[in-house]
């Protein structure tokens, strides 16, 4: 790795299906509506900082706001998150959604990360052209998976580079949203602190529609908190800090890729 820290934001841009989780119908124009919602709100905020953040995109609402797709500021990395949220095929969604988003955006499609950061055969991936993948979270997640015995830094295998979504040394604490959204700031800052002295990047991942307009679903507090705003200034305060400290570099996932390249030579 590089001699400077790396602080990779990314996002999840999905339709927002979370309330078909809890038992709540949502039609798939809505989910696209609160997910542009929110979208609209996160990018406003990290562009206004000048902060690349690298967008994980499914095809389905790539298809949906294609123009949105288009004015994506050429500082930030467009990369795949399959072609839809809540159902995948290995053997086309892959390919179908890094097509797709290459034809929109006029960009090469490099990096993918499955939903719910799922695993996904690496052969796969490489098979369908992308160069890097980072769908590990080295944690345990209750019912989801567990992941406590893999790395907690960029790693390259099966002829792609992992780059895990990072948790603190130690206990692994995972510092994904769900730890942004209920941990005081304080404590969130100190584990990344540690994280990003110990591993030399931080890999952190939000999903727009916590930024949208929740009310009317029935969600766990936990999942819903800082919906009406306080969310995006918490962010912002966050993103702010580290600017000021100078605690990294912000930089796409990418960019980050190419030091990691640029060292194993």
């Amino acid at each position: 790795m590089g001699s400077t820290n790396a602080i990779l934001i990314t996002i999840d841009v999905e339709e927002c299906d979370i309330p078909l989780e809890y038992g709540f119908p949502i039609s798939l124009e809505e989910q696209l509506r609160v997910s542009k919602q929110g979208l609209d709100r996160f990018m406003s905020l990290v562009d206004s900082l000048e902060i690349p953040v690298t967008i994980f995109c499914t095809g389905v609402f790539a298809q949906n706001n294609s123009e949105w797709i288009k004015s994506i500021h050429p500082r930030h990395e467009l990369a795949s998150h399959g072609f839809y949220h809540g159902k995948f095929d290995a053997k086309t969604d892959l390919l179908a959604s890094k097509h797709l988003l290459e034809d929109l955006s006029g960009r090469e499609i490099h990096g993918f990360r499955m939903a719910r950061m799922q695993h996904v055969e690496e052969g796969e991936i490489l098979k369908a052209g992308y160069s890097y993948h980072s769908s590990l979270n080295p944690t345990w997640i209750p019912r989801r998976y567990d992941h406590r015995d893999k790395p907690m830094t960029p790693f390259y295998e099966h002829g792609l580079w992992n780059i895990p979504a990072s948790v603190s040394p130690g206990f692994r604490i995972p510092l994904f949203w769900l730890a942004f959204k209920n941990f005081p700031l304080f404590f969130y800052r100190y584990l990344s602190a540690r994280a990003l002295r110990k591993n030399g990047f931080l890999n952190l991942y939000f999903h727009p529609w916590e930024f949208g307009d929740l009310s009317e679903y029935p969600l766990p507090s936990y999942v819903k908190r800082g919906y009406h705003g306080t969310l995006l200034v918490k962010l912002k305060g966050l993103l702010l800090g580290w600017k000021r400290e100078k605690k990294g570099e912000f930089m796409t996932m990418q960019s980050f890729v190419n030091t990691l390249l640029d060292g194993s030579r």
